[in-house]
């Protein structure tokens, strides 16, 4: 790969740039919408009925597994479920791949969109019903495909 003596990156930067610019509509378009998530962490859950599974089987033998389990699922079931926030808070502590990923569908929709930054990007989104459905749409197949998380909208 050839490299321009003093290059420094500049398309990395631009490209840094326009990744904020679409993270902040998809953070302006959930808030307006009020759309809350909840990520769904079926480890915690797992953990937490399989170790009261084990616990109950120490201390009452093999009814004493049915029982732990039982119980740690429908514990584990509790702990994981209803904890829904905020869509643009969970967007904000994405990581850079995932942003990215989130970053590439939603240019998807933009298509050939020009735009200087976040703010322009906003008002033209927010401007055109249309453009505004189809990135709602391509940020809540993101929530649910690649996160795997329940979506709600406030009351």
């Amino acid at each position: 790969m050839w490299r321009v003596e003093g290059d420094t990156g500049c398309l990395n930067t631009e490209m840094a740039a326009r990744v904020d610019d679409v993270m902040r509509l998809c953070c302006e378009i959930s808030a307006h919408d009020q759309i809350k998530v909840a990520v769904k962490n079926s480890t915690k859950g797992a953990l937490v009925a399989g170790g009261t599974a084990f616990v109950g089987g120490l201390l009452g033998g093999p009814p004493g597994i049915a029982v732990g389990g039982a119980v740690g699922g429908l514990l584990g079931s509790w702990l994981t479920s209803g904890q829904f926030r905020p869509l643009p808070q969970i967007l904000m502590e994405l990581p850079p791949a995932e942003q990215q990923k989130l970053y590439r569908d939603v240019v998807a929709v933009l298509d050939n969109l020009n735009w200087m930054d976040a703010a322009q990007l906003i008002t033209l989104v927010m401007g055109n019903v249309t453009l505004q459905q189809q990135v709602t749409a391509a940020l809540l197949n993101y929530i649910t495909k690649e996160l795997k998380a329940e979506v709600r909208y406030q009351d």
